[in-house]
């Protein structure tokens, strides 16, 4: 590759792109903010892998590791997007190796090639993005731009909203029954608590945020810690009816189905915040096995859902300038 590399191009990362693509993966959004992932660039070529970090695994609330994928599937759109804004045209393999499962990607940047609009206008929202934890406003949001996000899926997933009173009834029974079963899992709560920064705005793999009393209310809140007080199961269901649910849905329920459902995810929100939404995402509840089971069930869903997406126009205080200092990428600080 050295050998045949064009004219004024350099062979290798330079120091720069190098922290470039370590910044850009920070800015993913992950489970309880555990990063748990790691950009490796080769010394010799234009090669990076994406590792999955398993010492950041989260035995109560992910025995799986899927949304550990998730997360390393987020932090893969972003590192495609960087690429394509310096100018490379990125090849990714995804699990390119079975004799190394940690490795989760490994992408080539070996062609130039512009950037189109799309691809900068995501790249910029990366610093912009955060998880939108309290109500939104009452302003629905219009079916184009909807079709518009839901366009953002990649092979294998689909992207697709949830509408109407039926499924808003459905979804909050479902999330009503996790905050009970979770509210009551010590083993799951110590874990919660031992991923918990002491501050608002934690540092980049530092764990979830402590939220105000005001934020720790279901469907706000997102995770369920022991005062999280969870509405009327109808008042729950008005709150959701009037809000913009999306769901991420992959046809299998492998490791690969998880990274690809990761970076739909993200692919999805950052076209969100060009569209002038703000959103919160949800797994918690669909690691607890009947929830996800009767979601399946009675949405008669032909795939496995993977990620809950709450999407809105957020009020003009914080929706004006999108805030940029503190962490707030992991998912569930909310």
């Amino acid at each position: 590759m050295n050998s045949a590399a064009p004219d004024g191009i350099t062979p290798t990362w330079t120091p720069g792109e190098r922290g470039l693509l370590g910044l850009v993966a920070e800015l993913a959004p992950s489970v309880h903010n555990t990063l748990p992932w790691r950009v490796v660039c080769a010394d010799d070529t234009r090669t990076l892998s994406l590792l999955e970090r398993r010492d950041r695994a989260l035995p109560r609330h992910d025995p799986h590791g899927r949304d550990r994928l998730i997360s390393c599937g987020a932090a893969l759109t972003n590192l495609r997007l960087a690429l394509r804004v310096l100018g490379w045209v990125p090849e990714i393999r995804l699990l390119p190796d079975p004799a190394a499962p940690d490795v989760v990607a490994r992408v080539v940047a070996r062609d130039r090639g512009d950037p189109v609009d799309e691809d900068v206008a995501r790249y910029l929202a990366m610093s912009y993005r955060r998880s939108h934890r309290a109500p939104f406003l009452e302003t629905p949001v219009g079916d184009a731009t909807v079709r518009h996000l839901a366009a953002h899926g990649v092979d294998g997933v689909e992207i697709r909203r949830l509408d109407g009173e039926l499924d808003a009834a459905v979804l909050a029974k479902l999330l009503s029954h996790s905050a009970a079963v979770l509210r009551l899992d010590s083993a799951y709560q110590r874990e919660l608590n031992a991923w918990t920064a002491d501050d608002e705005h934690p540092v980049a793999g530092a764990g979830v945020a402590v939220l105000p009393r005001r934020d720790a209310a279901l469907p706000w809140a997102g995770l369920v810690r022991r005062s999280t007080a969870v509405p009327d199961r109808a008042i729950l269901a008005d709150r959701l009816a009037r809000e913009c649910l999306l769901l991420v849905e992959t046809a299998d329920d492998g490791p690969l189905d998880h990274v690809r459902a990761g970076m739909a995810m993200e692919e999805m929100w950052l076209a969100a915040i060009g569209a002038g939404l703000a959103c919160a995402v949800l797994t918690q509840p669909l690691q607890v096995p009947e929830v996800r089971a009767g979601l399946v069930e009675a949405l008669s869903l032909n795939g496995f859902p993977q990620v809950l997406c709450r999407l809105g126009y957020p009020p003009a205080v914080s929706g004006a300038t999108w805030p940029t200092s503190g962490r707030e990428a992991s998912w569930h600080e909310r």
